[in-house]
């Protein structure tokens, strides 16, 4: 399992190492816009399936499309202007999560944050069904159609392990597609309207099989209703957009500038394309089809079906799968912060081995996988669920924005707040538009889902807040160690781990040591007096009689026995468990009843349950042996290896700095190391920063009080300090130390 995990997955990277791990504007570009961009390639394709459909004709349908285009991308303009401010006001990421907590209070981040999140989990179901559809609209593929769920899911999994690797290891992957789909749509606009406006062009031939949902070629009436569906269709070319605010920290020095400009890059290119590719589709004529996307129509009539063809579908094939990437990149990152706000479980916020945050990045693949197969893999039928999160994280993040400039009131806050004003009124109209016009096509879900949502982030908050609160203590509160201590060693049989067992609770010296059988019949209770009187135990063996089989109630009816018995202030259950290799599959073989009876006991309290494992063939004469050498020395310990790191890592510091273990002092001294640990800890009522450096020689501990953190300070980063150092209960403390970061 570890080598297919290093296979697939690489080796894990070290904490210090994160800032290498950040973007330049190129990657970034490739991954946080290759959702926005990608939409291009279908967006057109989206409005046609309602204005062109129905009661409308095609050539209605693509009378209108050149002018809702035009309108999609004045919007695209207003909401990218307004993001570029958003990214400086708020360099630390969190894009409208962030904006919304801090100026407009906790629910409507939690709606800006639930949005973005089922956002984020479409935006990989459509992407990838998308470029599945493109795979199938090449003709020589067209049989791949009955497989179109099996090939979403597989190029999912393919996704999710690209990111587990690492996002810069993922950008790298991921970029050059992106760029050559870029180059290649773009190259067949041009070329596509240079023949229409200077030469001759032939228009897409009109396939009534192909062309199922198109009732008629021309007449039939266009509603003002359809028109606004259709705009709320094309208004998915904005998905994508609030990527890169959220994702600013994982940008190259200087974070918020490269950030600003990688979104007006990507605003102006996915402007072009969107706008060419409709421009171009008025001219050409191509018909919405589930069986051929209308890109691969224009090609094909354009081009033929040549290389540049093939190369365009692949290409729209891999940034289409790609898109996906933009929600892995910002998904697991939005996580983790909801999770530090105790919103979400812990875990989301806890990074990988490649610190990447996985929990996240695996959530999201299962649950994208999941709507893929609900949805049977369509992308029409995953767009109506789509836009509503988008504009509505929109409208919530201009909006806290405009709050932003009136409580701040930086230079040209006025300008900024009208800008963000005309954002926000602008996404919310559209925001109703889609929830009003595809309300019965699914925007419903994400409407009914997202308070779901908010519910289970307030029950998380609620759950963390009682922990909290009940492990909350003084000194006052602090009980006095446990005098009176009960050990019960469950034996099914004598062997080698039973004796192991017993050996250690007699080792520790408790007032009792009683050993518990559980048995199913008479027979059994000769068999364990017997062996109990062959090995001469001198604690008592005590059986218990279970007709049924049982195990768990029994053992819990004889605790509470021994409760009334010997009153302990504590009562220890040790289960003698063999392993035969914690990798090993032949553990299947072997019973788990243990894992079941600790659970029970769990929510026994004054009750500690503990595994005494023996591993079978390894050596037990006493005597530890050393691991088998490669090369020729031993196996270092993991701690042994950090601390060579460490003295490697500040040997020859300059600046005046001293190793920590020949540290003065009561003087003026200056330190380097790497800060190993960090711990907040309530001094009369006020917080103090407990930060743990470590050089190799020794560690020492800084105080910062009053603070909970220090800009700049995190584990693995290294820092010198000056300051007098003490001993503080043979620590060496440094109390409110001058700090500075050491690239």
């Amino acid at each position: 399992m570890t080598f297919a995990k290093r296979f697939l997955i690489g080796k894990p990277l070290a904490t210090s190492e994160q800032d290498h791990q950040r973007l330049p504007k190129s990657i970034a570009l490739a991954t946080f816009s290759s959702d926005a961009i990608s939409s291009t390639a279908y967006a057109t394709e989206e409005i046609l399936f309602v204005i062109a459909v129905g009661g409308s004709s095609l050539t209605l349908g693509l009378s209108k499309l050149v002018p809702i285009a035009i309108v999609v991308a004045v919007l695209l303009a207003i909401v990218s202007f307004s993001y570029r401010q958003t990214i400086f006001a708020y360099p630390s990421g969190g894009g409208s999560y962030i904006v919304s907590r801090e100026n407009l209070g906790e629910i409507p981040s939690l709606v800006a944050g639930s949005s973005l999140l089922v956002d984020y989990t479409l935006t990989v179901a459509v992407s990838i069904s998308s470029g599945v559809a493109a795979v199938i609209s090449i003709p020589s593929l067209r049989y791949l159609e009955h497989e179109r769920v099996l090939l979403c899911l597989g190029l999912v999994v393919l996704v999710t392990v690209a990111n587990l690797r690492g996002i810069k290891e993922s950008g790298r992957m991921f970029a050059v597609p992106t760029y050559v789909y870029i180059v290649s749509l773009g190259g067949l606009i041009i070329y596509g309207l240079a023949r229409a406006y200077f030469g001759h062009i032939t228009p897409v031939p009109f396939d009534p099989a192909a062309a199922a949902d198109v009732q008629q070629i021309t007449g039939g009436g266009l509603g003002i209703f359809l028109l606004l569906r259709g705009f709320s269709s094309g208004a998915v070319a904005l998905s994508g957009v609030e990527a890169i605010s959220n994702g600013v920290p994982a940008f190259q020095k200087p974070e918020a500038k490269n950030a600003a400009t990688t979104l007006t890059w990507m605003a102006a290119i996915l402007g072009s394309l969107f706008l060419g590719v409709s421009v171009l589709a008025h001219h050409l004529h191509p018909y919405p089809s589930h069986n051929e996307t209308i890109i691969s129509q224009m090609s094909r009539v354009l081009v033929g079906t040549g290389v540049f063809y093939w190369v365009l579908q692949i290409a729209t094939v891999l940034i289409l799968t790609l898109a996906a990437n933009t929600a892995y990149a910002d998904f697991p990152r939005l996580s983790s912060i909801i999770a530090e706000d105790g919103y979400l479980p812990r875990q989301f916020a806890n990074r990988g081995d490649r610190l990447v945050f996985s929990n996240g990045v695996i959530f999201l693949a299962g649950a994208a996988g999941v709507l893929i197969v609900i949805f049977g893999g369509l992308t029409s039928a995953l767009i109506p669920l789509y836009a509503i999160g988008v504009f509505t994280s929109f409208t919530l993040s201009q909006t806290g924005m405009v709050v932003h400039h009136f409580r701040e009131r930086e230079p040209n806050w006025r300008f900024g707040a009208v800008i963000n004003g005309v954002g926000a009124v602008a996404t919310l109209i559209v925001t109703l538009i889609v929830a009003i016009t595809k309300f019965s096509k699914g925007a419903w879900v994400p409407i009914v889902v997202v308070p779901l949502i908010i519910l289970l982030f307030k029950a998380i908050k609620r759950h963390y807040q009682a922990v909290g609160a009940a492990l909350v203590v003084t000194p006052e509160d602090v009980p006095p160690p446990p005098h009176h201590h009960t050990f019960v060693v469950l034996v099914a049989r004598v062997h080698r781990g039973v004796i192991e067992a017993i050996n250690y609770a007699v080792s520790l010296r408790p007032e009792h040591v009683v050993a518990l059988h559980i048995s199913d019949g008479q027979g059994d209770h000769e068999r364990i007096h017997r062996e109990w009187e062959e090995y001469g135990f001198e604690i008592p063996l005590e059986i218990l009689d279970s007709p049924y089989r049982e195990l768990v109630a029994p053992i819990e009816r004889h605790l509470d026995e021994l409760d009334r018995r010997w009153q302990p202030d504590r009562t220890t259950v040790l289960i003698p468990e063999f392993v035969v290799g914690v990798r090993s599959i032949s553990n299947i073989l072997h019973g788990q009843s243990g894992l079941g009876l600790k659970l029970a006991l769990l929510s026994r309290p004054n009750t500690i349950v503990a595994s005494v494992p023996f591993h079978v063939g390894a050596p037990h004469d006493g005597k530890v042996q050393d691991v088998a050498p490669h090369g020729n020395g031993r196996t270092a310990p993991t701690h042994e290896l950090a601390r060579a790191r460490r003295e490697k890592r500040f040997v020859g510091v300059d600046g005046g700095a001293v190793r920590i273990a020949d540290a003065p002092l009561r003087v003026p001294t200056v330190l380097t190391g790497e800060v190993t640990g960090m711990t907040v800890v309530p001094k009369a009522g006020s917080p103090w920063l407990e930060v743990t450096i470590d050089d190799g020689s020794g560690s020492a501990v800084l105080i910062f009080t009053g603070r909970r953190r220090v800009p700049g300070i995190n584990p693995g980063r290294a820092i010198t300090i000056e300051g007098v150092a003490r001993d503080e209960h043979n620590r060496l403390t440094i109390l409110n130390p001058r700090y500075s970061l050491v690239e």
